[in-house]
């Protein structure tokens, strides 16, 4: 009998360890990403500072506003508020020449009707620009974006003949809401949301199973802008809220918006800075309210469309 040797298998690497090591390397790899984008202790210190440096203008016009005509003359002015602020708001609701309430619904009624026009007409020029193709795309956007560099005041006096003489609307709200019904801020701020956010695949896919093109705008394109609408909304809003030169200009003391109103409590020979500080802070209360309100929703709208981009 002859005896055989047998051949030793060659050595092979075992595939599970190296996967398991691998998978280690990439989990220790991301919490040392997301460890490293955590804010700093001087970070949070920043942050700090600048929301008391925010604050600070609004708690100054609560501490003249809840004194009286004395305080903001005063060498050791007191750091704590005073007893007077609902005396001197019911001073600025009650007086006559600033018809308070009736600025407040005008104000309301401007910024509401405005802000939705805005998100509608943008939305829908957005979506032109951003996915649809047709002649003289790039020149029409440019022409858009360049009418921001021009300054509202040169457009005054021909808005004002045209507001007064030629359509009778002198003193009319309706004067302040038709010259802002369409923004190029916003038709910029959608075009650029949808160009980047809302994949021509969708589009496509939409239009493939027979859905018209205002269809496939409003099942695909508007809950795509959702995010972006929504903060186009509380910009418009805002804006459109403290905006003071031209309902100053083209409406009266008879129909007011809320800062024209404001605006009267200076009129006197002796301006009392408390009334007018506390009628400023109630000017402020409603986007205060809305900021409550909408936070929440803005927020979540805001991160829905960063994970679903």
């Amino acid at each position: 009998m002859t005896a055989t040797t047998e051949r030793p298998a060659p050595l092979t690497p075992a595939g599970p360890p190296v996967k398991a090591y691998k998978t280690s390397r990439s989990a220790k790899r991301r919490a040392k990403a997301i460890a490293s984008n955590k804010p700093s202790t001087l970070g949070y210190v920043f942050l700090v500072l600048v929301i008391l440096a925010s604050l600070f203008p609004l708690y100054w016009s609560f501490l003249i506003g809840s004194g009286d005509s004395s305080t903001i003359n005063r060498q050791d002015i007191d750091w704590l508020p005073g007893g007077n602020f609902l005396s001197n708001a019911a001073k600025v609701v009650n007086d006559p020449s600033v018809n308070f309430w009736k600025a407040l619904t005008n104000s309301i009624i401007v910024s509401t009707v405005v802000s939705a026009s805005v998100v509608f007409f943008s939305t829908l020029a957005g979506y032109a620009f951003a996915k649809l193709k047709f002649r003289g795309n790039k020149g029409l956007l440019i022409f858009v974006i360049a009418t921001m560099a021009v300054p509202t005041q040169l457009g005054i006096v021909p808005l004002f003949i045209a507001m007064s003489q030629w359509l009778g609307l002198s003193g009319n709200i309706m004067a302040v809401i038709l010259p802002a019904l369409v923004s190029a801020f916003g038709v910029f701020w959608m075009t650029q949301y949808l160009t980047q956010t809302l994949p021509d695949e969708l589009i496509e896919a939409a239009r493939v199973d027979g859905a018209s093109m205002i269809r496939t705008f409003w099942h695909v394109g508007v809950p795509a802008s959702r995010p972006a609408a929504a903060m186009l909304a509380l910009f418009i809003f805002i804006a459109t809220w403290t905006n003071f030169f031209w309902p100053f200009i083209i409406l009266d003391s008879n129909n007011p918006t809320l800062p024209v109103a404001l605006s009267l409590l200076q009129n006197n020979f002796f301006i009392d800075y408390s009334i007018v500080l506390a009628g400023v802070l109630l000017s402020t209360i409603p986007l205060l309210i809305l900021f409550v309100v909408a936070g929440k929703q803005l927020v979540s709208g805001i991160m829905q469309g960063a994970v679903k981009g």
